[in-house]
């Protein structure tokens, strides 16, 4: 179905954590959601798509140095580049063929520039791909699911990895996509672990949990994941309070690691894991790990010389990339270095993330003997649109649980006008709530989101969602972050 993308939108809605969101070297306490809404010609016939990322510092490109308005005024110019080339393109024969000729542009443009990495860009875009898909989800009156599976979107797995050649979705893909995903809860590295650690002067009243201990009591969490700060004994003091927050989950407990970055070489790392895993106060906590998330620096983890170390390493834990993620081809290259597989986040492409999946459950069956992992990732998502678009990427692939913690560190859909968040709870009840205090927020039970309104809809919400009701970008500053009350 020949495709054009006309008019593009571009607004803002400025959003504030609740409490500060402490990841790596940066914390969270507001920043802009930026929102594209296109047209999508599709043989003649216009539909509307929506695509949504909140903006953070410090994670597309982490430079300890850089100011963050400079960060955001460089994720601003990926996105609006992007949305130029779409524009450009004119007529493309698929989906897939527009969301080719669209990243083949952006790459030519900001290859060259080091400041500029793939990373980077590809969240630009990722946003024109996801309103894209949105429009012709709509359009169709199709999920995603059956996009895929009847191959509307033109999708070929091999134009991204060559081994796929002749292997299709409908093989490697699960039969059907999730109606349920696990709740895997950040546990940030300035969250408190108990109420009592709160200062009175900084406890909230916003009627959601604060603590861990409150989360896991109010949401009945299963899954968390733990952020590492890189030193062995502050990281095992730290994990045996987790610990023991956790004890009334028993042995349904599961976790994530983060690394953060923390390492340039594998021994460093290897040293630290060793006394983690060794550690006897830990060795009943240590059973329920999942996977290691990118311990090492991007700029070296996916290098020849620390693949050759960390193959060498025999009794390793199973390891992801996650900020090293940034090319078409880095979950292919890995593997091959010795990781179990990536993350999925839709910041990195849709189609990239479908095409490994394919790859890593064709590994999968070539060799039983491994693990291989496609993990799904938070990006401090809000919704109504980034949270569901993730959510429905999540379901076609099959990822039983996702890191999640924009519910967390916002007051649910508290910022959008009421007629919004009236509009979420109508459509997507399985997912969302109103709160005792008369706001819209995530519905956890059981540790579960149930998903099945949003895989069956379009990408997005399944209701139309006019976005240029927010700030349009070109009036936007980056200093109304600070001067709103």
């Amino acid at each position: 179905m020949p495709v054009r993308v006309t008019p593009i939108d571009l607004n803002v809605l400025n959003m504030r954590t609740r409490m500060p969101f402490k990841y790596g070297i940066a914390t969270l306490t507001a920043l802009p959601h930026l929102f594209v809404r296109l047209e999508l010609d599709i043989d003649g016939e216009r539909q509307w798509g929506v695509a949504s990322d909140g903006l953070p510092p410090k994670w597309f490109t982490k430079v300890p140095e850089a100011d963050p308005i400079d960060e955001i005024d460089g994720m601003l110019a990926v996105i609006r580049s992007a949305c130029d080339h779409a524009l450009a393109v004119g007529e493309a024969t698929t989906v897939f063929d527009l969301w080719r000729e669209v990243y083949e542009r952006q790459s030519d443009q900001w290859s060259s520039d080091p400041s500029t990495p793939p990373l980077l860009f590809g969240l630009g875009v990722s946003l024109v791909e996801r309103a894209v898909i949105d429009a012709a989800c709509r359009a169709s009156g199709n999920s995603l699911d059956q996009m895929m599976r009847a191959g509307q979107f033109g999708f070929d797995a091999s134009a991204i990895h060559d081994e796929l050649s002749g292997r299709g979705v409908n093989d490697l893909l699960p039969r059907s996509p999730r109606t349920v995903i696990v709740a895997r809860h950040t546990v940030g590295l300035a969250d408190p672990l108990t109420d009592g650690e709160i200062p009175p002067g900084e406890r909230l009243e916003d009627g959601l949990p604060q603590s861990l201990e409150a989360c896991i009591a109010a949401y009945g969490l299963t899954h968390l994941k733990i952020k590492l700060v890189g030193d062995p004994v502050n990281d095992i003091e730290r994990l045996r309070a987790i610990a023991r927050v956790a004890e009334p989950v028993g042995d349904r407990l599961r976790f994530t690691l983060d690394g953060n970055e923390q390492y340039r070489d594998v021994e460093p790392f290897a040293q630290v894991w060793n006394t983690l895993f060794q550690e006897p106060t830990l060795e009943s906590f240590m059973r329920g790990l999942l996977f290691v998330e990118q311990p090492f620096q991007r700029d070296v983890a996916l290098s020849d010389a620390l693949g050759t170390a960390l193959r060498a390493w025999g009794d390793r834990p199973s390891m992801i990339i996650d900020e090293s993620d940034g090319t078409l081809d880095a979950a292919r290259r890995a593997l091959g270095l010795g990781y179990a597989g990536t993350s999925h986040k839709n910041c990195k492409g849709v189609f990239k993330g479908i095409a490994n999946a394919c790859l890593l459950e064709l590994r999968r069956r070539q060799h039983a003997d491994k693990t291989f992992i496609l993990s799904g990732e938070d990006l401090a998502n809000v919704g109504p649109v980034a949270l569901l678009q993730d959510l429905n990427v999540a379901a076609t692939l099959g990822i039983e649980h996702v890191e999640r913690n924009g519910h967390h560190y916002f007051k649910g859909l508290s910022m959008y006008p009421d007629d919004v968040q009236s509009a979420v709870l109508k459509a997507h009840p399985d997912l969302y709530r109103r709160h005792e205090q008369g706001y819209a927020t995530v519905r956890i039970e059981q540790g579960k989101m149930g998903i099945e309104s949003v895989r069956n809809g379009p990408l997005g919400p399944a209701f139309d969602f006019d976005t240029t009701r927010f700030t349009p970008l070109d009036e936007w500053t980056a200093n109304s972050l600070t001067s709103e009350s």
